[in-house]
């Protein structure tokens, strides 16, 4: 499936604002998860962040840890998480 601007737009976001400087664009997958060891590893502060740069720049609110938990596990889930509330 071809990458959205939605979803690049998203992975320099990340990049960008969580200062992850070493990683590339193109090697975000946008299947793989954020957290954990797998993928981009990123953590729970990273996350509160993460929260806070998607009501910024989308302006979509992730309510609580449930809903946080399934809209950030990929950036196509969080993708999707997006355009839904959007549309809403």
């Amino acid at each position: 499936m071809p990458e959205t601007s939605l979803q690049k737009q998203l992975k320099k976001i990340i990049i960008e604002e969580l200062n992850l400087e070493e990683i590339d664009i193109s090697e975000i997958n946008d299947d793989d998860p954020l957290f954990g060891d797998e993928g981009l590893g990123l953590d729970s502060l990273d996350a509160v962040e993460l929260v806070v740069l998607i009501q910024k720049h989308f302006g979509v609110e992730i309510k609580d840890m449930e809903e946080g938990r399934e809209a950030l596990a990929s950036i196509s889930s969080l993708t999707d998480f997006i355009e839904t509330r959007r549309a809403g």
